[in-house]
């Protein structure tokens, strides 16, 4: 994202991109997995702005 921006996603399976690796919209970050004692997959998924979480409901295409 830059300028201030980062995207977190927590409870993966495997990573498919590596930390500082640019990522265009649709491309596959990362695979849902059962982390943190969760009972089935899930994803966690977090914005945030100069280390301060964000909205991410902003940065999501609706369709």
């Amino acid at each position: 994202h830059g300028k201030g921006y980062l995207s977190l996603y927590a409870h993966n399976q495997s990573l498919l991109k590596d930390v500082g690796n640019w990522v265009n919209a649709g491309d596959q970050v990362a695979t849902a997995g059962h982390s943190g004692g969760l009972t089935s997959a899930a994803l966690y998924f977090e914005i945030r702005y100069q280390g301060r979480p964000q909205d991410p409901a902003l940065w999501l295409k609706r369709g």
